[in-house]
């Protein structure tokens, strides 16, 4: 059995998370991140290659002799990187983890996730789509909703795109917002649904379209404020595993919304090869879906690697060649808990290029994973609104969150924040 040569496309938390964990395998032999960042450069060597650029990608899968690539964010994805490496003939032999631009449009297009969902008896919360042309039967369809409105662009938006508002003339307003133009062409269509009341949590399943491997769930707290207050962000922290995602309810999970997703995407005729993120609400101890991603989350990713003790390369191997059935995960029993710290003025602008003056040795139980750092002048700066995920892992939760804070704040830079109260509702 051959090491393998792998890239890994992204530059951001999540792929420093997932490098960091391929970089432990056995099998591998040698690992390329495109572009990467400074924690990257740490366990592969950094490529200054554009993920978009999808035939400097297909030359350089060639001229290195790379065995697989792992396709980190989903813009690539959404725009058919897959369908592009499996029809160049000097790639179509190569192993990519990342689902083709048919099976992608799960999370490109948020109406046709939900038209996925509500063919397949998927439970999620009831909503319609509109366009700019509709904008009277929106307003509408609103007034037969309880406040408050959930709002949401059809298309990607940087995961910035749900607005939840509990007015209805503040709903009527960002409605127009959106439809002029507040996303680009992701807003072109709006899905409004009924508003969830529950807890979020988020599953994440690697399937090559017949099996599954379900992996360790995380919770994330998207707010940027204590509390849950505030704008919506990318993630300023997660834990991994949630304490009310017990058996039963995982069980409930399995059953009602991964199988049935996976034996939708089949019934529709739809290949699908690597990681789904299911977004849920835990209504009631009964699980609705609220979103689909067609990769791993983030900062998720940052508790669930150092979860997973199995050797991740081999399992992403056979789910490339479609031979995941009999595969089994090991899991650490440890708490993964992680705490990003970000740049002043997120998620609004933002300076960049700020010196980081301080930064932590990583530890068999804790590392910081970089998210939005570049170097300049030999010197590590920012250079996006989430600059690390702070991540520990210890036996209790107290633990995991003392030593992710104890990281967050030797972490040293102008303008550095945080939240302070990560986990503190799952005690």
């Amino acid at each position: 059995m051959n090491n393998l040569n792998v890239l890994l496309l992204g530059s951001g938390g999540r792929e420093h998370a997932i490098a960091w964990k391929l970089s432990q395998s056995p099998r591998l032999n040698h690992l390329f991140v495109a572009p990467g960042n400074p924690g990257t450069a740490k366990v592969a060597d950094n490529i200054a290659l554009n993920p978009l650029d999808f035939e400097a990608v297909a030359n350089f899968v060639s001229q290195q002799s790379i065995d697989m690539v792992v396709v980190g964010p989903e813009e690539p994805l959404v725009r058919g990187i897959s369908d592009f490496l499996r029809n160049t003939p000097s790639t179509k032999h190569v192993m990519v983890i990342g689902p083709q631009q048919q099976a992608a449009t799960l999370e490109g297009s948020k109406n046709f996730a939900k038209e996925f969902m509500q063919r397949h008896n998927i439970p999620t919360a009831k909503y319609r789509t509109f366009d700019a042309s509709e904008v009277a039967q929106a307003k509408e369809f609103m007034l037969e909703l309880k406040p408050p409105f959930v709002l949401k662009a059809d298309g990607l938006a940087a995961g910035k795109g749900v607005i939840i508002e509990p007015d209805y003339h503040k709903a009527c307003q960002a409605l127009n917002t959106l439809f002029a133009g507040q996303f680009g062409d992701a807003s072109q269509k709006v899905v409004i649904e009924e508003f969830m009341t529950g807890i979020e949590l988020s599953v994440f399943v690697l399937t090559d379209g017949e099996s599954y491997l379900i992996l360790p769930e995380a919770k994330d707290y998207k707010r940027i404020g204590d509390g849950d207050t505030g704008a919506n962000t990318g993630g300023m922290g997660a834990v991994s595993p949630v304490p009310f995602a017990n058996q039963q309810f995982m069980q409930r999970v399995e059953e009602r919304i991964v199988r049935p997703t996976i034996d939708g995407l089949r019934a529709d005729g739809i290949p699908y090869n690597g990681f789904i993120f299911i977004g849920l609400m835990n209504v009631d101890s009964n699980p609705f879906v609220v979103e689909y991603n067609v990769r791993m989350g983030d900062p998720e990713t940052e508790v669930v690697m150092p979860r997973i003790k199995s050797d991740l390369l081999p399992l992403l191997e056979r789910c490339a060649q479609g031979q995941l059935k009999g595969s089994t995960l090991e899991t650490h029993k440890e708490i993964a808990t992680t705490v990003i710290v970000v740049s002043d003025g997120y998620p609004g602008s933002y300076p960049k290029g700020i010196p980081i003056t301080h930064c932590p040795n990583n530890t068999d139980q804790t590392i910081a994973f970089h998210a939005g750092t570049s170097v300049s002048n030999d010197q590590l700066v920012t250079a996006g609104g989430r600059v690390m995920a702070c991540t520990a892992l210890a036996p209790t939760l107290d633990k995991a969150l003392a030593m992710s804070y104890d990281i967050a704040q030797s972490i040293q830079y102008q303008g550095k924040f945080y939240r302070r109260d990560i986990g503190l509702d799952l005690k």
